[in-house]
């Protein structure tokens, strides 16, 4: 079986760090992005099955880049789990988000989410 691909675009190096680990031990295979790095480019080129995007990154906005991607014919399609530490979620999902996370989240939780936002599909 193939591992579900998971590109996590996250400012907070602890949390890539611990979201990274996490995330191998569930068996995904695990893109993490650098704090502004072009997201939508990094979705076209790794074809996740789930981005896993913080709502505030050093200096960009998760809601502008979801927007972006949105509007974008070849990526519009690629499914996106925001997180945020504010209860933002109904603002996440009029941009077209197809899960939010409030922080902190329990590892359980942050399973749950990708796998039915991937298993949606």
């Amino acid at each position: 079986m193939t591992k579900k691909k998971v590109l996590l675009a996250e400012d907070d190096i602890t949390m890539v760090s611990l979201l990274t680990t996490l995330l191998k031990m569930e068996g995904f295979q695990v893109v993490a992005l650098h704090a502004d790095e072009d997201v939508p480019a990094a979705v076209r080129r790794e074809s996740p099955d789930v981005l896993l995007m913080d709502v505030h990154l050093l200096h960009q906005s998760g809601l502008e880049i979801l927007e972006k991607i949105r509007a974008t014919e070849d990526i519009r399609h690629t499914r996106v789990v925001m997180t945020s530490g504010a209860n933002v979620r109904e603002e996440c999902s009029n941009h077209g988000a197809n899960g939010f996370l409030l922080k902190p989240y329990m590892p359980d939780e942050l399973i749950t989410i990708l796998k039915k936002t991937i298993n949606a599909a």
